[in-house]
């Protein structure tokens, strides 16, 4: 290939980083796709570095040593986060979304590309210390959640079921008790699906009173996992609809659902 120019090598390398997030990238094989030295690499990389602090859009993470080199880390910077969230706690506001039986249309943006990728960096951003292992869901809502919570990481993703999967094989079932329905439900996860004692993150879309999320926490343990944390997208307000778990993350609060008079208000919760 014709020897490139400085400022398109760098751009070349920064789109094979963020093309392969978290994943470990040997200098040796940049180097040799760039037809470039080791040392003019570095170089490049420092300035695709500082590019990326200043404007908040991930960060590099170099490893030393011969199995060294280096990675993506795709972040979303504070600013962006809480505006994103001002933006889709009003989208979420209007009437047109108010359904009979007192429940908020959300669909539609759960599946949302735009809205999900988001969404995965800040639960990425606030729980990459805890360094969980594996993501856990429960279908169906949750998933486009956990698997963009799951990219962002660099992390496999698990998903819950309500019955067994004959698919699956063998399975660990529980029942639980819905917080806000007070109905005996059951889950299950087959035993293939997660190995004992990992650290898992728990994300799902909603939580009234916890019930779900608790039964979650339950099923982690017939898997001696730990569980880091739980990010869920909406909750209600805690002071009124006292939760089930503590040391939960949400990221919206539906303050007012009135399915009679069709008024509904959703506030954002800040990130830090």
């Amino acid at each position: 290939m014709d020897k490139m120019k400085r400022a398109e090598r760098m751009v070349a390398v920064m789109q094979v980083l963020m093309s392969k997030p978290n994943m470990l990238i040997p200098l040796t094989l940049l180097a040799e796709r760039f037809g470039a030295a080791k040392s003019t690499i570095s170089e490049d990389l420092l300035a695709v570095k500082e590019s990326m602090r200043y404007t908040g859009q991930g960060r590099l993470e170099t490893v030393s040593g011969a199995a060294g080199g280096v990675r993506y880390i795709p972040e979303i910077n504070p600013e962006e986060a809480n505006e994103f969230l001002v933006g889709l706690a009003d989208r979420l506001s209007s009437p047109d979304r108010v359904l009979a039986g007192g429940f908020l249309y959300m669909t539609d943006l759960l599946y949302d590309p735009a809205i999900l990728r988001p969404l995965g960096l800040i639960f990425a951003g606030a729980f990459r210390e805890k360094k969980p292992e594996v993501i856990v869901t429960i279908e169906t809502k949750g998933i486009p959640l956990a698997l963009v919570a799951a990219e962002a990481l660099g992390l496999p993703m698990i998903i819950i079921r309500h019955g067994n999967k004959v698919t699956e094989g063998t399975a660990v079932s529980i029942n639980y008790v819905s917080g806000s329905s007070k109905r005996i439900q059951s889950m299950s996860l087959g035993r293939r699906a997660l190995e004992p004692g990992r650290k898992v993150l728990l994300i799902d879309d909603f939580m009234k009173a916890g019930g779900t999320a608790l039964g979650m926490m339950n099923l982690m343990k017939e898997f001696e996992a730990d569980v880091v944390g739980i990010g869920v997208l909406m909750e209600t307000p805690r002071e009124s609809e006292p939760k089930l778990v503590d040391h939960y993350m949400s990221l919206l609060q539906l303050r007012e659902l009135d399915p009679y008079k069709g008024v509904v208000r959703v506030i954002p919760q800040e990130i830090i």
